[in-house]
């Protein structure tokens, strides 16, 4: 899998790997089972510091992304069980991405027109260049 990390944006480089993982997994270029490179190896592969790689492994651990184990290192494995807990996680980050979507105008069906290509485009039903189309 390829991990892209933006070196020049805001958002901390252990996120970025965070979410690279998880979109990865959302996309089925990780599956189930799938080792992950190890620390060290995924340091050097980005050219970023172990301990950023550590720290997202960790998270992503916490979260119910990845197993560790001392033997096999990192893999997938996606913790699917807690369904009421993913929910209040992913609303308490909805809430803040629709009020500004909100205050930019944009509409309930726009969102719901946005939220399904995307949703769509995890299950392979659309082109990923369709992705950045405007929104009427």
């Amino acid at each position: 899998m390829l991990i892209e990390i933006d070196f020049s944006s805001d958002e901390a480089i252990y996120q970025q790997l965070c979410n690279q993982i998880i979109l990865g997994i959302a996309t089925s270029r990780l599956t189930d089972g799938d080792v992950l490179p190890s620390v060290r190896q995924m340091a050097d592969d980005i050219g970023i510091n172990m301990h950023t790689v550590n720290k997202a492994y960790s998270i992503l651990r916490q979260e119910g992304f990845v197993k560790v184990d001392r033997r096999r290192g990192a893999f997938v494995s996606v913790d699917d069980r807690n369904r009421e807990r993913a929910l209040r996680i992913i609303e308490k980050e909805m809430r803040v991405l629709l009020a500004e979507a909100r205050c930019r105008g944009l509409s309930k069906e726009d969102l719901l027109m946005l939220v399904n290509r995307i949703y769509d485009e995890y299950d392979g039903g659309i082109k990923k260049t369709d992705r950045y189309k405007e929104i009427r």
